[in-house]
C-alpha cells in the first residue's frame, strides 16, 4: 500500500483576520496548519473598517463574503460639526469611491466572524499559546510554545511559521532582532463601538469635528450604532500612555472648553466597556521572509487605519501566500520571494497614502486645517463635488486591485 505524502505543516500565529485567512487558504492549498493565538478565546466585535475591492475579492474566494456583508445604506449621513455644534453637510467614507469600487463599511468583527466560519473545521487553533523561542536549520523551524493558561511548554518543528500577530509582533521580535520596525507617525487613536446614536443625532448619521492637530469621527452604519474615533497629534507618545487614555484624550483637546458635544463623547469614550488607545505606526521592513518565517499583516507592515486596508491587506496577503506555496511546492525560498515581489509594490502605495488619507482624517496644523476646509467646500459644490468624486475614484483604484488573482 502506497503511503499518503505528508502535508507541509505551518504554525500560524495570531487568530486575527490576517491569521484566519492564512489558515484556510494553507489548508486550501494541503498544507497542515496550526494556529496560536496569545487570548484565551477569539476576539469578538470590533470597530469601523472598510473592505475594499482587493479584500473583496479574495474574501469572495475564501467563501466568507456573503457573511461578511456590507453595513453600508444610502441612507447614511454625516455632518461636518464645531464644538458649539453647528452642522454642516459632512463626508461619508464611503463617497471616497463610487460605483462597483465603493468600499463596504463594516466592523472589524463582521470580517473576523465570517472568516473563522469559513475556517476549515479539521484545522487545530491553541488559545492562550505564545512563542517564546525559533530557531531554524535546512530542514524546519523549530518552535518553543507556552500555554500561559497551564503554564505547559512544548517545542515543535514546521515546514514554516507565519507571523500574523500584529503591529508588535512576537515573531518579528523573535527572528528579525530587537531592531524596532516600528516608525510612529506622531498621531494617537482613541476608538470604541458605541451601543446607541451620538445625543442629538438620528441612528443613521455620523459626525466629524476636524480642527489643527486633532479630530473626532462618529463613523456611521445602516443598521449599528456608530463607531467613535478620537485621532490627534502628539510630540510625546510616551507621555500619552503614562495616564490613562480618556485623561490624554481630553488634555489633547484641551485647553478650550470641550462644549457639550465634545464632552458627551469624552463620556462615551470614558464608560464603554471595550476601547482601544494606541499610537499610530506603520512597520517598515526591507523584507517580510527569513528563512522558514514570514510575516503578514500588520506584523509586516501595517498600513495603518489611515489608509484603510489593513483587513484587505491582510486577507490578500494571506491568500497570495497559499497560491505561491501552491504554485511552488517544493522551493519555499523561491514561493516567498514571489509572494513578496508581487505584494511589496502594492503595500509600498498603500502606506504612502496613508499620509494623504491622515490630511483628511487629522489635519496637522492650521494650513492642512484651512486646506482640508477648502477641499470639503468644492465636495458639495455642484458641478465641482462631481468632478471631485470621479478624480478621487480614480485615487482609489488601487485599492480595488486583485493582488491575489492567480
Amino acid at each position: 500500500m502506497e503511503t499518503p505524502a505528508r502535508r507541509p505543516r505551518a504554525l500560524v500565529v495570531g487568530l486575527g483576520i490576517a491569521g484566519i485567512a492564512t489558515a484556510t487558504r494553507l489548508r486550501e492549498v494541503g498544507w497542515e496548519p496550526v494556529v496560536v493565538e496569545r487570548a484565551p478565546e477569539r476576539r469578538k466585535g470590533g470597530y469601523f473598517i472598510m473592505l475594499f475591492g482587493t479584500g473583496v475579492a479574495s474574501a469572495r474566494r475564501l467563501g466568507a463574503l456573503d457573511a461578511i456583508g456590507d453595513r453600508s445604506h444610502p441612507d447614511v449621513l454625516s455632518y461636518n460639526v464645531n464644538r458649539a455644534g453647528r452642522r454642516t453637510p459632512g463626508m461619508n467614507p464611503a463617497q471616497l469611491t463610487s460605483g462597483a469600487g465603493a468600499p463596504r463599511l463594516l466592523l472589524r468583527g463582521d470580517v473576523e466572524e465570517a472568516l473563522f466560519a469559513a475556517l476549515p473545521s479539521d484545522v487545530e487553533i491553541r488559545y492562550s499559546t505564545v512563542p517564546t523561542r525559533i530557531t531554524q536549520d535546512a530542514t524546519a523551524a523549530e518552535v518553543t510554545l507556552h500555554d500561559t493558561a497551564s503554564g505547559a511548554t512544548v517545542t515543535e518543528r514546521f515546514d514554516l511559521v507565519v507571523g500574523a500577530d500584529g503591529m508588535r509582533s512576537t515573531v518579528r521580535r523573535l527572528v528579525f532582532g530587537p531592531e524596532d520596525h516600528l516608525h510612529a507617525l506622531g498621531y494617537m487613536v482613541g476608538v470604541t463601538l458605541l451601543d446607541e446614536p451620538v445625543e442629538g443625532f438620528g441612528p443613521r448619521e455620523g459626525l466629524i469635528l476636524a480642527e489643527p492637530g486633532r479630530s473626532v469621527w462618529a463613523f456611521p452604519f445602516g443598521n449599528h450604532a456608530p463607531s467613535l474615533l478620537f485621532s490627534y497629534r502628539t510630540n510625546d507618545i510616551d507621555a500619552e500612555f503614562s495616564r490613562p487614555p480618556i485623561e490624554s484624550i481630553r488634555a489633547a483637546y484641551g485647553p478650550q472648553a470641550p462644549g457639550p458635544l465634545l464632552e458627551h463623547l469624552f463620556s462615551r469614550f470614558e464608560a464603554a466597556e471595550v476601547s482601544q488607545f494606541d499610537s499610530v505606526n506603520q512597520v517598515r521592513m526591507p523584507s517580510w521572509h527569513r528563512g522558514r518565517v514570514v510575516l503578514l499583516g500588520d506584523a509586516a507592515w501595517c498600513v495603518t487605519l489611515y489608509a484603510g486596508m489593513g483587513a484587505s491587506s491582510g486577507i490578500a496577503g494571506g491568500e497570495l501566500l497559499g497560491t505561491m506555496l501552491e504554485r511552488h511546492p517544493d522551493d519555499l525560498p523561491r514561493a516567498l520571494r514571489a509572494w513578496e515581489d508581487r505584494l511589496r509594490p502594492f503595500i509600498s502605495a498603500e502606506q504612502e497614502s496613508a499620509f494623504t488619507t491622515r490630511r483628511l482624517f487629522t489635519p496637522h496644523d492650521r494650513k492642512e486645517y484651512i486646506a482640508r476646509a477648502a477641499m470639503m467646500r468644492l465636495m458639495r459644490t455642484p458641478g465641482l463635488g462631481a468632478a471631485f468624486g470621479k478624480l478621487q475614484t480614480k485615487d482609489m483604484a488601487h485599492k480595488a486591485i486583485d493582488i491575489a488573482a492567480a
